[in-house]
């Protein structure tokens, strides 16, 4: 499996266009929401860079997804399961690898904040929200996969990108929840955009993120990962 990942990661890093878009926008997103009317308040800019580095990560793992599709109609996925590699290590070989996309972007957005905004932390705050939104942007990693070995590269992008919005609207990343209606906003805090900004947000507050944050996070991890094993199996049939 360690051949496949590295594999895996120098096809990924060929593909400078991807890596361009995916950290620029974010930026720019971020210098705009935070600088548009004269500037905002450093509490302000401190919490939307947390959620719209978030948010970066959140595009950047999903969109693994489409080049898994790709590769499907390429019959680069037929050519993998006539090797020992098994499914699950075939999926997790392929999240492992897709991480290294999300890593530029959330640096990308720190590095706005704290030379351009202003913000500041701590060292190990900026380590820890580096550390905690990288790994934390697994379960979107294998939500993207899944929908890569399911459906067509069209209507892959189509889903992830529909998941994208859904999830940024909803789960408060690029506005508070507070400004949203009191039932969306019950259903915003478990969803796992919110819960994984509120990795970065706890630590620049301060504190660890709590157990129900984790607890929440890691039920969506099985069932991304679940959704995206039984897909990779699925797609078999379908090759």
């Amino acid at each position: 499996m360690f051949r496949y990942i590295v594999l895996e990661v120098r096809r990924t890093l060929r593909d400078g266009f991807f890596l361009i878009f995916g950290t620029g926008m974010p930026v720019m997103m971020y210098l705009l929401f935070t600088n548009i009317g004269g500037g905002a308040a450093d509490d302000w800019k401190t919490a939307s860079m947390v959620g719209m580095a978030a948010y970066g990560a959140l595009g950047s793992a999903m969109s693994i997804g489409t080049g898994v599709a790709s590769d499907r109609t390429l019959g680069w996925l037929q050519q993998l399961r006539v090797t020992p590699l098994a499914p699950s290590h075939a999926v997790v070989g392929r999240a492992i690898s897709g991480s290294v996309t999300v890593l530029p972007t959330i640096l990308a957005v720190l590095l706005a904040g704290g030379l351009l905004n202003g913000v500041r932390l701590a060292a190990w705050q900026w380590t820890a929200l580096t550390l905690l939104l990288w790994i934390g942007a697994l379960p979107f990693t294998l939500l993207g996969l899944g929908n890569g070995y399911r459906l067509t590269p069209q209507g892959t992008g189509v889903v992830n990108v529909a998941c994208l919005m859904g999830f940024a609207i909803v789960g408060g990343l690029w506005l508070p929840l507070e400004l949203l209606p009191g039932w969306l906003r019950s259903i915003g805090r478990f969803t796992p955009a919110n819960r994984f900004a509120d990795l970065g947000w706890a630590t620049t507050d301060g504190h660890a993120p709590g157990s129900g944050t984790i607890a929440v996070l890691c039920a969506w991890l099985l069932l991304f990962g679940t959704y995206a094993v039984i897909s990779y199996r699925r797609s078999a049939r379908t090759v």
